[in-house]
C-alpha cells in the first residue's frame, strides 16, 4: 500500500467494481475518454484485466481511497506498454469528478512516480503519460509531477500528447 497525506493507494480488488462503475459513468470523466459510459460488463472486464495485470507485475492501477472517510475516489497507477516500438510504463489516473481540482490526482500521481522509482527501481525515463490534447486537467497533473510534453501524435483520429520525465 502507498500512503500520502490524504490518500491510501492499494491494489485493486474485485469488490471495487461497483465503485469504479459509478466513477466511470460520470459524464465529465467519460468526456475525457470519448465514451458515453461503461456498462457493468465492461467494468467487470476492466477490473478483471487490472487484477490479472497486478497478478503478473505486482502493481497496476491502484484504488485510491480517501483517508478521511474510506471512500474509493478513483484509480492511479502504472501499466507497461510500448510507444513507437519503445518500452514505457504509463502513469495513469481516473478520479470521480466530485474530487477534481482538489489536488488528489497530483498527490496520487506523485506518490506513484516515487513508488515506481524508489521501490520498483524503474528508470524515470521509462515513465510516460498519454493524454488527449483536450484533457487540460491531466496535462496539468503531468506537468505538476515533473513531466514534459515530448511529442504530439494522432491515433484513431484522436489527438494526443506524450508526456515524459526529462533525463536526470
Amino acid at each position: 500500500m502507498i500512503e500520502t497525506e490524504r490518500l491510501y493507494l492499494r491494489l485493486m480488488k474485485e469488490s471495487d467494481t461497483d465503485d469504479m462503475l459509478g466513477i466511470f459513468n460520470e459524464p465529465k470523466l467519460m468526456k475525457a475518454f470519448g465514451f458515453e459510459s461503461f456498462s457493468r460488463e465492461q467494468m467487470i472486464r476492466w477490473v478483471s484485466r487490472n487484477l490479472q495485470y497486478q497478478e503478473k507485475y505486482g502493481y497496476g492501477l491502484f484504488s485510491v481511497i480517501l483517508k478521511s472517510n474510506g471512500k474509493l475516489i478513483g484509480d492511479c497507477g502504472l501499466e507497461c506498454t510500448t510507444f513507437e516500438g519503445n518500452e514505457c510504463i504509463e502513469i495513469g489516473y481516473d478520479f470521480s469528478s466530485v474530487y477534481w481540482n482538489q489536488g488528489y490526482a497530483t498527490e496520487a500521481a506523485s506518490a506513484v512516480r516515487d513508488f515506481s522509482i524508489n521501490d520498483l527501481n524503474i528508470d524515470s525515463r521509462l515513465l510516460c503519460s498519454f493524454i488527449r490534447k483536450i484533457n487540460a486537467p491531466s496535462i496539468r497533473v503531468s506537468q505538476k509531477i515533473g513531466m514534459k510534453k515530448t511529442k504530439e501524435y494522432s491515433q484513431n483520429g484522436i489527438e494526443y500528447y506524450l508526456y515524459q520525465f526529462p533525463p536526470p
